[in-house]
């Protein structure tokens, strides 16, 4: 079989499915939000990435996690509790109110960072060709047409 021709719809599946369950055993964000007292769900972690770049309203912060204001004023209400963001009014328009990291919220994105980042401790097991062989077929999988942004 030619490398670039197509697999069985079988074995793909297998594969997915294989790699869904690597993933989901050795996500972060459980521990990660438990670690940062952030409780259940990951729209809180979310709100906090989102705003590493610079304060969001909450109807931007809505829009950026495909939920609605009440849902977002929720977890923003929950980050404040919590000291990781302040309100502030908007310069630009005072009756709207931006979301901004605070110092300890600017503390947790970075540790929220560097968690997410690290590799899984099963990464040491391959070596560097099976890395490169590894990194190779993921960027072809991300250079399809299904995947326009990641070029």
């Amino acid at each position: 079989m030619d490398r670039r021709s197509p697999g069985s719809p079988d074995k793909a599946e297998h594969v997915w499915a294989t790699m869904r369950a690597f993933v989901e055993s050795n996500a972060h964000n459980g521990a990660l939000r438990e670690r940062l007292g952030l409780g259940l769900g990951v729209g809180r972690l979310k709100a906090l990435l989102l705003l590493k770049e610079s304060p969001l309203s909450l109807g931007q912060i809505a829009a950026a996690h495909g939920v609605d204001a009440a849902y977002a004023t929720i977890v923003v209400n929950k980050l404040e509790s919590l000291g990781l963001v302040r309100r502030t009014l908007d310069p630009d328009d005072r009756r709207r109110k931006l979301v901004a990291l605070t110092a300890a919220g600017r503390a947790a994105v970075v540790l929220a960072e560097e968690a997410l980042s690290a590799a899984p401790p099963a990464f040491n097991t391959l070596s560097d060709a099976e890395l490169d062989q590894l990194t190779a077929l993921l960027a072809r999988l991300l250079s399809t047409p299904e995947h326009p942004a990641a070029e």
